[in-house]
């Protein structure tokens, strides 16, 4: 698709990341022979950033404004674009289609993406893209009420 191209922040709509953003890195119109349909490869925040306040202390801020990253080949019917861009100079050639063959390969990928995605988080640019969306926010908050704890519990707002 024409539209989506390198650095395009999507959110993708199916799956174990359904309602995370991600930005793409590589897109694949034509398809390939492991994946025959168009897809692109995909950067995304698997657990977003906690709130940070100024009274906290400064290490309690580092570990609050900490990212997890994930990587990803996504089909494009599964990727909703959004208006946003968001410029990543050099993840180009850190994750291609053969990022994933290896294991050792796909976690030093992950490293470098956090490391520019938490440098990218500090510096202020690109604030939306480090919040969660808000329903998501709503259905922890709900689910906490309900039953205290679980897998929202002790997350991210």
């Amino acid at each position: 698709m024409k539209f989506l191209k390198t650095s395009r922040v999507c959110l993708v709509t199916r799956g174990r990341y359904a309602g995370k953003k991600v930005v793409i890195i590589q897109p694949v119109d034509t398809g390939s022979k492991l994946h025959p349909y168009g897809h692109a490869v995909v950067a995304g925040i698997e657990r977003y950033p906690s709130k940070i306040t100024r009274r906290m202390s400064k290490t309690r801020q580092e570990k609050r404004s900490k990212v997890k990253p994930f990587i990803k080949v996504i089909n494009y019917n599964h990727l909703m674009p959004t208006r946003y861009t968001l410029e990543l100079e050099g993840l180009k050639g850190v994750v291609s289609a053969e990022t994933f063959k290896e294991v050792s390969q796909r976690e030093d990928a992950k490293k470098t993406i956090k490391k520019v995605l938490e440098e990218r988080y500090t510096s202020g640019k690109n604030r939306w893209f480090f919040t969660p969306l808000s329903y998501l926010r709503r259905k922890r908050k709900t689910y906490d009420r309900v039953f205290g704890s679980g897998p929202f519990a002790g997350g991210q707002p």
